[in-house]
């Protein structure tokens, strides 16, 4: 079973104005697309060719840089498209807000801290809450390289800070993107979802 595109969870210009169809045609239909044909390609006649994506993930780190680098790109991004919701954005409630108090203190400070992990991880790369030990963490990480692989982390949501998710929306306003994302578009539901 070769890796595939997964549908993006709503219409391209969905998310629009906060990003626009044109991003979402590049991103999704360029980059994304990409990865997973790239992937499909170095998977193809190994022991990988009818793994799951995760598996190939976890298998790859350290082993196969490019391999890793393509399937946890494919990876990455598909956790992204669900991050992301039309109207989504604001505070959270229900179970992953009071987690959200217990373990950074208030929704003010993990703010501040998601905020902070998006704006400094130099180049390209992600921001990440995550689950660990019954707390909330936020991480950033470089390239493709993903909580997935890490032992009893649960990725609960990620954003993009790679410049193609927004340089056509925001240029290099970086800080202006991570402000929408968390006011317009995060999607709280999915990351609830992930706590299992």
């Amino acid at each position: 079973m070769a890796v595939s595109l997964p549908p993006l969870p709503y219409e391209r210009d969905a998310l629009s104005p906060h990003i626009s169809r044109d991003t979402l045609d590049y991103h999704y239909g360029k980059h994304h697309q990409k990865y997973v044909d790239t992937t499909n390609e170095m998977i193809a006649g190994t022991e990988h060719e009818n793994a799951d994506l995760e598996k190939i993930v976890q298998d790859a780190e350290g082993s196969n840089q490019g391999l890793f680098n393509n399937a946890a790109q494919v990876w990455n991004h598909t956790f992204y498209w669900n991050s992301m919701k039309p109207k989504g954005g604001g505070k959270p409630s229900g179970k992953i807000a009071q987690m959200i108090d217990d373990s950074f203190g208030s929704y003010d400070k993990f703010r501040e801290e998601f905020t902070k992990a998006g704006a400094t991880q130099f180049g390209s790369g992600w921001a990440w809450l995550v689950e660990k030990g019954g707390k909330l963490e936020v991480r950033k990480t470089p390239n493709a390289e993903t909580p997935l692989t890490e032992a009893g982390a649960t990725p609960l949501l990620t954003m993009d800070v790679w410049e193609h998710a927004y340089y056509l929306d925001y240029q290099n306003g970086r800080p202006n993107y991570i402000n929408t994302f968390l006011d317009e578009l995060v999607n709280w539901d999915f990351a609830e979802k992930n706590l299992g």
